[in-house]
């Protein structure tokens, strides 16, 4: 219909990151920790590869386990920690059972996780490539909408090395992610804290992303519209959740160009 305006009132999108603005595949997460293990172990004079990538694995299993459901973040930093410690022989815990943190950071300096964690930060940036079509379509979408990243990420200080790299920068008022914050969607705190920068809240704001119970059911429980990426998941390591029915999405697109001609 002529003059129609698809989301009346609307002001802002926020898009996630992982598999909504950047897909992350598996193989693409695989040489990101190769390429962090080579840099640690050189610096480290660790020996057994193997063994950091094993033990990397399983303490990023362990940590979404017990952070993921009180709505925390991952900590990188705790990660290394505890994969040193492993390294330089402390047994781990049982799977029931709890890190001794404090104990474990005896076993390395806070200069070998920093290095560990910036390497960490630096491979994705090199190593994941950024979509060519997303930032010409932020720059379009930035004539007529305020717009932000909303992420769960366990170091904010990738996205924003990625965002400057991609040259995303000029068209994003904000960039808000889960560690910065505290808490990971779909807590409505990172929601709130979301609404500060883009100076909008509830309807008028659009947030868009693949993970049905962070994005979907986080935004409408904030009381935003919110854009369902449907498919995106399929191969990439990161965590995320299927329709579940407790709530409706104002759209389900198959690609972010769908959302722009949605906008239209």
């Amino acid at each position: 219909m002529p003059g129609h305006e698809p989301f009346p009132g609307l002001s802002a999108v926020s898009f996630d990151f992982g598999n909504t603005l950047v897909p992350v595949g598996r193989a693409d997460l695989r040489s990101v920790v190769e390429r962090m293990t080579t840099a640690v172990i050189e610096r480290t004079g660790l020996l057994d590869r193997e063994a950091f990538r094993a033990a990397w694995a399983e303490e990023r299993e362990r940590q979404f386990a017990e952070e993921v459901p009180r709505l925390r973040e991952v900590d990188l930093d705790r990660r290394v920690v505890r994969v040193l410690a492993r390294l330089r022989g402390m047994d781990p815990p049982s799977r029931a059972g709890s890190w001794d943190d404090a104990a474990a950071s005896q076993r390395s300096t806070p200069a070998e996780v920093a290095f560990a964690v910036d390497a960490y930060s630096a491979a994705f940036v090199a190593l994941v490539p950024a979509p060519a079509e997303v930032g010409p379509l932020l720059e379009r979408l930035a004539g007529r909408f305020v717009l932000g990243v909303l992420s769960n990420w366990p170091l904010a200080s990738t996205i924003d090395a990625y965002v400057d790299a991609a040259g995303w920068r000029p068209f994003l008022r904000a960039v808000v992610v889960s560690q910065r914050v505290g808490s990971i969607k779909p807590d409505p705190r990172i929601f709130r804290a979301a609404e500060t920068v883009l100076g909008s809240t509830g309807t008028a704001i659009l947030h868009v992303g693949d993970d049905w119970a962070a994005d979907v059911v986080g935004a409408k429980r904030a009381g935003w519209r919110a854009a369902y990426l449907r498919d995106r998941q399929t191969g990439s390591p990161l965590p995320g959740s299927r329709p579940d029915g407790s709530v409706l999405a104002d759209l389900e697109i198959e690609s972010l160009d769908a959302l722009e001609a949605a906008l239209a």
